[in-house]
């Protein structure tokens, strides 16, 4: 009874939300995005934190401004998702444009494999959708929602052009069979790990657990290792598909070594971006709480 009043009451909001007009929605969003901002403490708390962090030359005023429009932008990707499924190569040509796009068809070429690096920045559910629908479908490494109509109802959204759902209780084994057959897989890779499968390393200064598992299998499978990110562009009022130059990771006899050196460059990678973007970034997530052995926690009750 839980699973069938959230799916309907999810339902209640995308379908308004996916055929009024896009300003609109973009309001009714921008309202709701400061209901949450004001109503889940715990949420602004955690994000005021890792802001103060991760970026503590900035003042606590402009730390805030940060925040307050991390909010309006989920609100912006919930209404894109919420349309997704009426976008097409045509209607969507004034308002989203891909730059980059030979890096990926370079690495893409080859034939060993493609492995986009991108994380929570910018609208990232409309990036690989967008991907798709422009004839480039790809395969998205997700956790599953804990409700199961919900998570089907969001999976047959993304998968509408060909994209497909490779699920984290299994992916390692599904991500050494795409990249051996040449297919394109998307990794989330700024989210909070806990050993084995995430290694400690660098992240805005400080050491966060980060998964390992696309720097082991670019490295076993030499699959090509590519930055990809879809952010607002103020400046031209529309999102942007970017794809960066194919990183180079050097290997040697340690594979452990090799692995941690890849994937510290990939959390540079990721910082890079954000703080090009720091307000489209999903500083709301506890990053940093799995902690090195002897280390406190850093997110403690009482602040967060």
């Amino acid at each position: 009874m839980r699973e069938k009043l959230e799916y309907w009451l999810v339902l209640a909001v995308a379908r308004p939300l996916g055929t009024m007009p896009r300003g609109l929605a973009r309001l009714f969003a921008g309202a709701l995005a400061a209901f949450v901002y004001l109503a889940m403490g715990r949420l602004r708390r955690v994000g005021a934190s890792n802001l103060a962090m991760a970026l503590p030359e900035l003042p606590a005023r402009e730390r805030e401004r940060i925040l307050r429009r991390v909010y309006r932008r989920l609100g912006w990707q919930l209404v894109e998702f919420c349309r997704m499924a009426r976008y097409t190569a045509e209607n969507t040509r004034d308002w989203i444009r891909t730059e980059g796009l030979d890096h990926y068809l370079s690495a893409a070429r080859r034939g060993s494999g493609v492995l986009v690096l991108t994380g929570h920045l910018g609208a990232w559910e409309l990036s690989s959708f967008y991907h798709s629908l422009m004839g480039h479908p790809m395969g998205m490494v997700i956790r599953r929602l804990d409700n199961r109509p919900l998570d089907d109802y969001v999976n047959r959204i993304r998968c509408l052009h060909g994209n497909r759902v490779l699920h984290k209780d299994d992916f390692a084994r599904g991500l050494l069979t795409a990249m051996r057959g040449g297919e394109t897989v998307g990794i989330l890779m700024d989210t909070n790990m806990t050993p084995p499968q995430g290694v400690f390393v660098p992240f805005f200064g400080i050491q966060a657990c980060t998964a390992s598992g696309l720097a082991r299998v670019a490295l076993r499978t030499g699959a090509a290792v590519l930055p990809g990110f879809m952010v607002w562009e103020p400046a031209e009022r529309r999102y942007v598909l970017h794809f960066g130059p194919e990183l180079a990771f050097s290997q040697s006899n340690d594979m452990e070594a090799d692995v941690l050196a890849a994937t510290a460059r990939c959390n540079e990678v990721l910082e890079a971006w954000i703080r090009r973007y720091p307000d489209q970034w999903l500083w709301i997530h506890r990053r940093w709480k799995t902690r090195p052995d002897g280390e406190p926690g850093i997110y403690s009750r009482r602040r967060v």
